[in-house]
């Protein structure tokens, strides 16, 4: 990489280098966890560096009024102990300076700093406010050490500006053929229960994933959900050919009125937690094996059935048969199955090829796990902006690094029938109307 490059510039694309597919996602987290420290170290010290000359890098003295003699001179690297482990900064050095730069927030010295206490720094100063950030840093290293409040708000605002563009964007260009919904929970208000983040992603036509948006709800009710379906809506989000979410009342009729068109998958995986919760421990294994053989496919698919309409009857079947077997050991349970059983099928009637990744919600439940587990120790989130910056900042990132699906041609063919069948069906014809006796056609023909 050129030596031109900023610090900053080079710690980001070694983020996104962690993105590339070659990891899984639990792996990568902790070491996004360590970058993104370092990251926002070496922000706050390139903030300071432009505050204390008056310019910014590469920006000459000679433009800026309240530019002060000197200018950067490279850099060294220095090693900072944190609760995530050493973390390397390039220390930004200056030359024919009047007076020595000091870091406000790691003073002289910072090889010893304890800054980044549980990574409060790295995990919120996107969404806190400028006075939550310096009450911060106070607490953690004495008020002698804050940033000055123009360093903090570049920040913070630039962050949250990041946000709200990427949150009002538009959507018109954006067609989907899975559209998959789910929300976590976190503490954000004082006083308050945790409350959850809706959130929506997906996969486009031509097979690539994309982040479509999120927000906080407020409760899972089919009012929040309509709601936050309405604002993607607002934005021209085009239905989607099918939606995959868990089993909550409120997001299914939420989803069922605003896309009324799209077909619904429900969570296979959140299906079988459902059941599982209702079978003693002895039989969980016997359970689950019973329960995923019902929608094993590939000895039908190996005979010849095509995904649609006779694969789809194929495993209906099957559940009547665990039904039948379970039905007197297990009332609870097979129950639970047969309950908004049709929606166990949908994602059958779509390509063979992506199968395995349309059945379940799995994948971004994971993702939303790893932020819950870094912020169970702080308890609470400091508002509503700070807990979306922060979600919105890992899933974001997270994103990059998601595989798209395969299309080949003949999975194009099965979606784009289904798009004309669900989304665009032709106009029925009009029929004609039957000629009276008076027509002079029909009298006409008579004589």
């Amino acid at each position: 990489m050129s030596a031109r490059v900023s610090p900053t510039d080079r710690i980001r694309a070694e983020i996104d280098a962690l993105f590339d597919g070659s990891r899984e996602l639990a792996e990568v987290i902790e070491d996004v966890a360590r970058l993104g420290a370092r990251l926002i170290i070496q922000t706050a010290l390139e903030a300071e560096v432009t505050e204390f000359l008056g310019r910014a890098r590469y920006q000459r003295s000679a433009g800026c009024q309240d530019a002060r003699p000197g200018s950067r001179n490279g850099y060294s690297e220095t090693t900072i102990k944190t609760t995530a482990g050493p973390v390397t900064v390039a220390r930004p050095k200056l030359r024919g300076t009047f007076e020595a730069f000091a870091s406000r927030l790691f003073g002289t010295g910072i090889t010893k700093s304890n800054a980044l206490k549980a990574l409060v720094i790295a995990g919120f100063v996107r969404g806190l406010s400028v006075r939550d950030v310096e009450a911060t840093l106070a607490d953690a290293l004495g008020a002698e050490a804050t940033l000055s409040k123009s360093t903090v708000s570049r920040v913070c605002q630039a962050i949250r500006d990041e946000l709200e563009a990427w949150s009002s964007r538009r959507l018109d260009e954006l067609v989907l053929d899975y559209l998959f919904l789910d929300a976590s929970m976190f503490k954000m208000h004082a006083g308050s229960r945790a409350e959850p983040v809706p959130t929506a992603w997906g996969i486009s036509t031509d097979g690539k994933p994309v982040f479509v948006g999120l927000a906080a709800g407020g409760s899972e009710s089919t009012d929040a959900w309509a709601d936050f379906l309405d604002e993607l809506k607002g934005r021209r989000l085009r239905p989607p050919l099918l939606i995959v979410s868990d089993g909550a009342g409120g997001l299914i009729n939420a989803a069922e009125a605003v896309f009324a068109r799209s077909l619904r998958q429900r969570c296979l995986i959140h299906r079988y937690r459902n059941l599982a919760a209702k079978v003693p421990a002895d039989a969980q294994d016997e359970i689950r094996a019973a329960y995923w053989a019902i929608f094993d496919t590939e000895a039908v698919l190996a005979a010849g059935t095509q995904p649609g309409h006779d694969l789809v009857a194929a495993v209906p079947k099957r559940i009547d048969a665990f039904a039948d077997t379970y039905a007197k050991r297990f009332p609870a349970a097979v129950k639970c199955l047969l309950t908004d059983r049709e929606q166990l099928t949908s994602y059958l009637r779509f390509p063979v090829e992506h199968h395995k990744r349309i059945g379940h919600s799995y994948f971004i439940e994971r993702t939303f796990g790893e932020t819950r587990r870094r912020v169970k120790v702080i308890g609470r989130l400091p508002g509503e902006t700070s807990c979306l910056s922060l979600v919105w900042a890992v899933l974001d990132r997270a994103s990059r690094g998601w595989r798209g699906f395969t299309m080949t041609p003949a999975g194009l063919r099965l979606l784009q029938a289904l798009r004309r069948h669900l989304l665009d069906p032709p106009t029925p014809l009009r029929r004609p109307t039957q000629p009276t006796v008076d027509d002079p056609e029909v009298v006409g023909a008579v004589a």
